[in-house]
């Protein structure tokens, strides 16, 4: 599906999507306690380690999120769950026996109506699963009680590893949070974070984020959120990858026009943070090297809540392509980054 048909498509379906919501809401929140009970625990480091097997032994995943595949290769879980319009019922998205998305499964199960995605399992053990995110200080949703709206599930249809699996469209008025974590760094701890996105469908809006943020859902300044961020801070699009730390991206690191990027961060959460970014279909990294945290922000006030697609207060005014990513107990070094994104380019994504 070309750019511009994948856009009209997600305006066509957000009126579609308010009428029946709320009971997708509902439907989702009751299910969230008993989902994605399997979780990975192996390690290693080979061509065939997924990402948590990598992070395992030195800063292990805290949460770990993909619509596309396995991040531990023990992992046999869903990976997200859509709900449809039709009827309101859901389905858990599980794995193929190589661990990658059962993508047949939805499409089955979605024929002939639409499906959103209203929530996205954490692999980790900690089970710090996203769903749709309420409303916040500066922005409410178009959903019920002013909660955001889930993406449509078949809007971003790709291949990953010769398999056709789905990412997350993310369009203005769209995103996912969890307030109440498990084992996500708060008040200066070290940590890292990656995700596996576009430069594709970005924009200059506020914000697309993957990572920390504040669990009352507003602005409580500097230091309170740790989050990556890829947005375009200009038309045409020059992209660039930053940690959100609240007021402020830093970092700033150029991310050339690409169909599949991977966007790292990590924050020792006292002096310094480190941003990398690089085409996750070749294996080289870019990197800024260590800095020093902006005045005001050292040390970090995180607060351990974990937002996608939307900043720390809900605004929801961007746009942007998920597909995978982790955040890490732990600030990862170089080595272990660049072993990250040789895991991703085997991953094979392509598609777009």
């Amino acid at each position: 599906m070309k750019l511009t048909q994948r856009f009209l498509f997600q305006q066509r379906t957000l009126a579609a999507l308010c009428t029946f919501f709320f009971i997708s809401l509902c439907t989702a929140c009751s299910s969230s306690n008993t989902a994605a009970s399997t979780t990975g625990g192996s390690t290693g480091s080979g061509s065939n380690s997924r990402p948590c097997d990598i992070y395992a032994s030195t800063t292990p995943c805290v949460a770990a999120f993909s619509t596309t595949r396995a991040l531990y290769t023990s992992y046999t879980g869903p990976l997200y769950q859509v709900t449809r319009a039709s009827d309101h019922t859901t389905l858990d998205i599980g794995l193929l026996s190589d661990g990658y998305a059962n993508a047949a499964a939805q499409d089955s199960f979605c024929a002939n109506t639409t499906c959103t995605i209203t929530e996205i399992y954490d692999q980790s053990s900690n089970h710090n699963h996203l769903t749709v995110a309420p409303p916040g200080g500066a922005d409410q949703g178009a959903g019920p009680g002013g909660y955001d709206l889930p993406a449509v599930a078949n809007a971003l249809p790709v291949t990953v590893s010769g398999h056709k699996v789905y990412g997350v469209s993310i369009s203005p008025g769209m995103g996912y949070r969890n307030d109440k974590t498990i084992g996500i760094a708060v008040a200066g701890e070290p940590e890292g974070v990656y995700m596996v996105s576009s430069t594709y469908n970005i924009d200059s809006g506020c914000c697309f984020d993957f990572g920390n943020a504040e669990v009352n859902n507003r602005d409580n300044g500097a230091g309170h959120m740790d989050a990556i961020n890829l947005h375009c801070p200009s038309s045409p699009c020059s992209a660039i990858a930053g940690l959100d730390m609240e007021n402020g991206i830093y970092g700033k690191l150029p991310v050339p026009a690409a169909s599949f990027v991977t966007v790292m961060g990590a924050n020792d959460g006292q002096t310094s943070y480190t941003i990398w970014q690089g085409d996750a279909q070749s294996n080289s990294l870019t990197t800024t090297g260590s800095r020093a945290l902006p005045t005001g922000y050292s040390p970090m006030k995180q607060e351990g809540a974990i937002i996608l697609g939307i900043g720390g207060d809900n605004s929801n005014r961007s746009s942007g392509y998920f597909f995978e990513g982790v955040m890490t107990q732990g600030a990862p070094s170089n080595t272990v980054m660049n072993s990250i994104q040789n895991s991703i380019v085997s991953a094979g994504y392509s598609g777009l």
